[in-house]
């Protein structure tokens, strides 16, 4: 009994040094999924959202910032053609915006947007496919209203 003892303690020791899990990007999203195909109408696509969250998004990658839930906010069915994906955010609050994009890498901003704290990643060479979206506040556990913006034009 002893030896068990050991192995479980052991055991339990390996899994509490593992790191935190990722975002779940397979999730169901909180605010639905869109498909779109190159050149769509209207443009842009917009979705109302509360962006936050209590995850920190600096865990995906340095360069991520803010808190955002452990879902997607929206999960984006891309068809590319001859135009950028432009995906932002307005907002009164300073949020933040992750994208997931098809080949799995994760784009992050903060400030990139055309209109003052709004957050922007622009693709100018989009892949099709699926594009899981986050947008981030600073404060954990606090959300904020705010607008998504996916665009083949401008940014918010």
């Amino acid at each position: 009994m002893n030896g068990r003892k050991i192995a479980l303690a052991a055991a339990l020791a390996c899994v509490a040094a593992l790191p935190a899990a990722a975002q779940d990007y397979n999730a169901r999203t909180n605010y639905g999924e869109l498909t779109l195909n190159a050149g769509f109408t209207p443009d842009p696509q917009v979705v109302d959202l509360r962006a936050g969250g209590d995850r920190n998004a600096q865990n995906l990658s340095s360069s991520c910032r803010g808190f955002i839930t452990n879902q997607p906010d929206v999960r984006l069915h891309y068809s590319s053609g001859d135009y950028p994906l432009i995906i932002s955010v307005a907002s009164g609050a300073d949020t933040t915006l992750i994208v997931n994009a098809p080949d799995g890498s994760y784009y992050c901003d903060d400030d990139g947007g055309v209109n003052g704290l709004n957050p922007a990643v622009r693709f100018n060479r989009p892949m099709s496919g699926r594009y899981e979206i986050w947008v981030g506040t600073y404060s954990s556990g606090t959300t904020q209203p705010a607008e998504l913006h996916i665009s083949e034009v401008e940014s918010q």
